[in-house]
């Protein structure tokens, strides 16, 4: 009671200043002034900054304390408690990060404010101007970009895989791979948000930076970041490019005598049409093209199992695994296919990247909308690959082609049997698909290379510079899909270098950030899982370039065929 009577012998109007006069202003770190293209100034406005009671409040010193208000002890408790939350912020490397649609340094009413500068007597009327963020709005729009980026061409080849496995550990290694990937996911969604270090990972190296350390992050993560990001927009021209020619030839028809585009220049007219839409200049900008691209993209793979079962099996199938003469190919061979079903799930490397075009307080953490997106859309995702790969091995067994997959063995076996405005309409799918999932993976590319102007050039990228570093972006990944043509026979090799990234490191990186109980069930599930992951992605690298070699994939330098 002594201390009881200590407090309400003290004015409570000085205490209160006092709290607020320890918290320093919200504002931006001096190297996010020059943010280029950011929708929100992180700059916040001087009306905006919170400032010291002493500077904007009239003391009122003169005024004694209730005695209801005076015997309350909470409210030191209250101001130490959020004194040591600092606000959350960005980290240093993203400060000039261009094509962010939010700033990632909150505007004030985002912060996580102090007790005693926040809250107001439930007889006051609330400011109008406080944000109210209202979740399931975002949800839709998330569930759009994980399920453009989710679903893929390369699902399109994980009957390939079960020519190898078969039956029973086929469906079963790929059950075990969509749990395992889904657990890193809402690891991902978790770890981008420190409340306890005031900041916001909205890039993949960001938090692997921060797990492993800039040297160590860079040989681990970086490798496998830029393939998913700029190789899969070079498989996705090589693919675009291709499907774009069997269109015009499925709508032209057989008896057509136009003479078609060579398979480089088709490659050229997808290239063009993507670096066009590439112009789009951040996430939130882009949301539309994802919706189109979610549903080509259930569209083209539920055309093709659909069609495919509808159709039959086809004679003389057969679904017996493949058995190669010795034990190390077989163990190679399998191996492949585990690295080719790995690469179907992909997207990880975005996950971060999507969630950062949300706002986020302590009431209202994007973590709950983002998590409740993405469960929407990997329900759809499981709904179009499990028939895919199911229903394709069903209907052509062995027989499945290795290069195309279902796609390819579509027009082999049933381009006579099936009209041609499916077929037409599957191969425009693809294309849309192709074309949209390219706006995706490269947006971190464009992010960073427009980055580096704004750090050094200390100003905003103007738009006619953005325009010039998105095209070379994109002509430099047709260079390269004309020049390595052959990239979508490396699935099960580039399945075991991406796979880290989906499978192994978020698990190491929740272990660095959130720091679970030793000898915990979840840190023996992280430990274990990383561990595992890890020499898993070894064994399919390895077994990835030994298929290559003792196969003699077919290299054509320069020559698309």
């Amino acid at each position: 009671m002594a201390d009881v009577l200590e407090f309400g012998s003290t004015p409570a109007t000085p205490k209160q200043g006092s709290v607020a006069a320890s918290s320093p202003p919200i504002s931006a770190p001096p190297s996010q002034f020059h943010s280029p293209s950011l929708s929100r100034s992180p700059l916040l406005s001087t009306s905006d900054h919170v400032q010291p009671a002493s500077a904007n409040r009239t003391p009122r010193t003169s005024t004694p304390a209730t005695p209801k208000q005076a015997s309350t002890p909470a409210t030191p408790k209250q101001a130490n408690v959020a004194a040591s939350t600092p606000p959350i912020s960005a980290p240093p490397s993203q400060f000039h990060s261009p094509s962010l649609s939010r700033s990632p340094l909150l505007s004030t009413g985002d912060h996580i404010q102090p007790a005693s500068t926040n809250r107001t007597p439930r007889t006051s009327t609330p400011k109008i101007s406080t944000p109210r963020l209202r979740t399931p709005r975002f949800i839709t729009p998330l569930a759009f970009h994980c399920l453009c980026s989710g679903i893929g061409v390369q699902a399109l080849v994980l009957p390939v895989a079960f020519t190898t496995l078969g039956w029973a550990w086929g469906v079963i290694y790929m059950t075990l791979t969509f749990i395992w990937q889904l657990y890193t996911l809402f690891l991902l969604v978790q770890l981008h948000e420190s409340v306890e270090q005031g900041i916001r990972y909205s890039r993949y190296m960001q938090l692997a930076n921060a797990t492993f350390g800039e040297k160590l992050s860079k040989w681990l993560a970086l490798l496998p970041i830029m393939y998913l990001s700029a190789g899969t927009c070079i498989a996705l021209i090589i693919i675009g490019g291709s499907t774009s020619k069997m269109f015009f030839q499925t709508v032209c028809g057989e008896t057509c005598n136009v003479k078609t585009l060579t398979t480089v220049e088709w490659y050229l007219v997808f290239t063009c049409a993507a670096v066009v839409l590439s112009q789009l200049p951040n996430m939130n900008s882009i949301a539309g093209v994802s919706l189109v691209g979610a549903i080509t993209a259930v569209g083209y793979c539920t055309l093709i199992w659909a069609v495919s079962v509808a159709e039959g099996r086809m004679p003389g199938v057969s679904y017996n695994p493949v058995r190669a003469s010795s034990d190390i190919e077989r163990t190679f061979d399998i191996l492949n296919a585990l690295g080719i079903i790995a690469f179907a799930f992909r997207g990880h490397n975005l996950i971060l990247e999507i969630q950062a075009t949300m706002p986020s307080s302590e009431k209202h953490p994007s973590r709950v909308p983002m998590w409740k997106g993405v469960k929407v859309a990997y329900a759809l995702i499981a709904m179009c690959l499990f028939p895919l790969a199911i229903g394709g091995y069903w209907a052509y067994g062995q027989m499945i082609p290795p290069n195309g997959g279902m796609l390819t063995a579509l027009f082999a076996f049933h381009g006579r049997d099936t009209s041609r405005f499916i077929l037409g309409l599957t191969s425009l799918f693809v294309i849309i698909n192709a074309m949209s999932s390219f706006q995706i993976y490269g947006m971190p590319t464009f992010d960073d290379l427009e980055s580096l102007y704004t750090k050094r050039m200390k100003k905003p990228c103007p738009w006619w510079l953005r325009a010039i570093i998105r095209a070379l972006v994109g002509y430099l990944c047709f260079f390269v899909a004309v020049a390595i043509p052959f990239l979508g026979s490396f699935a099960g090799l580039i399945g075991g270098i991406a796979l880290p990234v989906t499978l192994a490191y978020p698990c190491f990186m929740w272990l660095k950030m959130k720091k679970p109980k030793v000898y915990s069930s979840m840190w023996f599930l992280n430990w274990g899982l990383g561990i595992f992951g890890l020499a898993l992605s070894g064994a399919l690298i390895a077994a990835g370039i030994y298929v290559v070699v003792s196969t003699g994939t077919k290299v054509s330098f320069f020559n698309p065929q």
